[in-house]
């Protein structure tokens, strides 16, 4: 399947559409797809092995960020771009692999989880078709999120991910990043077992930490979300990448209001979400956080 497009009789004609592929990609050898739920395969050119012969063991999710699906595709799969995903779930539902999940896709750039530095070789890169914030962020459709639920329930059989492992670009690059952004709705993918996920805490008005802050409670601040995963130092500076840092978990499990400030609510939900870890998984990310 060079476009990879496999289809049924019965399937909404909307799915059935051709999808773009991109020049000098229509030779590229294609492969089978990991997931039988994929019904298209558009190889990409862009990937390499995981380092170490390292398994995946955590789930990236991204949007695309583009005005077009077209212009993703190319983005994605062409020589010289140097980014690819592994898959790309479009608006519809359909589903695209592009790098078969053995391979390190090319999808993180330079982030950081728990301590590893090097997050393409240990995730599966996820692309979602959204325009994004620069381009009007529009909501993510329903089909489309079923669809991302059922690709990563799948992956997270094949590849032994635990919830806590699901996370979003932003999470690994919050200097970086805004996907999925905060109109993502993860409390949507963890009622189908699909990430972690806490009823986020009221926001109410009290105390809270912010940029130019320096104590002693900005520093068990820093250390909370290092405990949880985030790349952040344990200064006692509420600086700008600590501000960076509060603004990414904000997106991700706080997202009414998603200002930076670590407020009692943002605070909360975090500590909420240590406490629901499972104790071997906390011991992990203390370990390789230090």
């Amino acid at each position: 399947m060079a476009s990879g497009s496999s289809s049924s009789g019965n399937a909404d004609p909307k799915r059935q559409r051709v999808l773009p592929v991109p020049k000098g990609v229509a030779d590229v050898e294609t492969f089978t797809p990991d997931s039988s739920i994929a019904s298209d395969v558009i190889p990409s050119v862009n990937f390499g092995d995981r380092a170490g012969d390292r398994q995946p063991d955590m789930i990236l999710l991204h949007y695309t960020g583009m005005p077009d699906v077209e212009g993703a595709i190319a983005q994605l799969c062409t020589a010289g771009t140097e980014v690819s995903a592994h898959y790309i779930v479009l608006e519809d539902g359909r589903i695209v692999q592009c790098v078969p999940e053995s391979k390190r896709a090319w999808h993180a750039g330079v982030s950081a989880w728990a301590g590893e530095e090097d997050i393409n070789s240990c995730s599966i890169g996820v692309e979602i078709v959204n325009r994004g914030h620069d381009w009007g962020y529009p909501d993510f459709p329903l089909r489309q999120i079923a669809a991302v639920i059922a690709l990563c329930r799948g992956i997270m059989l094949r590849r032994n991910v635990v919830s806590h492992r699901v996370l979003g670009h932003s999470d690994v690059a919050p200097g970086r990043k805004k996907d999925p952004g905060e109109k993502f709705p993860w409390h949507s993918l963890a009622n189908s077992g699909v990430g972690h996920w806490v009823q986020p805490a009221p926001i109410v008005r009290g105390d809270a930490l912010q940029l130019g802050a320096i104590s002693d409670a900005v520093s068990n601040m820093q250390a909370a979300f290092r405990r949880y995963g985030y790349n952040i130092p344990t200064n006692g500076k509420f600086d700008g990448p600590t501000m960076e840092v509060v603004t990414a978990f904000q997106r991700h499990f706080r997202p009414e209001r998603v200002d930076g400030i670590a407020d009692r609510s943002t605070m909360a939900t975090l500590y909420a979400l240590l406490e629901s870890l499972p104790p071997d998984a906390a011991t992990a990310i203390v370990a390789k956080a230090n």
